[in-house]
């Protein structure tokens, strides 16, 4: 096939991930982040991969909920070996907690992928994340 023909691959999607500003007053909700589907195994990479580097290495993933498609006790995400365990405790609304080695724990509301967009906004609002107060990492 001639060069000059072929489509360049497509652009990977934008990582929807809302991060509260920092602070130091501790809070109970860090961001948000927004998956596009069910499936842990292909979208924590992204989202690992979009954090701050001020958050640390992640080394640990709790999933709150059991609507995750595929969750084995650890898995590779760029080189490093992450640990995933998940709660079955159902709670309203769904987290992640990500842990780093000096760092700390971060906790993320999980928007549900099939969220329409006022939705999520609504979701982002309900646990006191606006958009004044933060900014979509990508």
């Amino acid at each position: 096939m001639n060069d000059r023909l072929r489509r360049p691959p497509p652009a990977p999607p934008v990582l929807r991930l809302y991060l509260a500003p920092e602070s130091t007053v501790p809070r109970r909700i860090d961001g948000a982040w927004w998956p596009r589907t069910f499936d842990l195994l292909t979208e924590l990479p992204p989202l690992l991969s979009g954090l701050p580097c001020a958050w640390g290495r992640i080394v640990s993933v709790l999933v709150n909920g059991t609507g995750w498609a595929g969750a084995p006790g650890r898995m590779l995400v760029c080189n490093e070996v992450v640990r995933l365990r998940r709660t079955t405790t159902e709670r309203t609304p769904s987290t992640i907690v990500l842990m780093a080695p000096a760092h700390g724990r971060r906790d993320l509301l999980v928007v549900p992928p099939t969220a329409t967009e006022p939705a999520a906004e609504s979701l982002m609002s309900a646990v006191g994340l606006t958009p004044e107060q933060g900014h979509f990492a990508s």
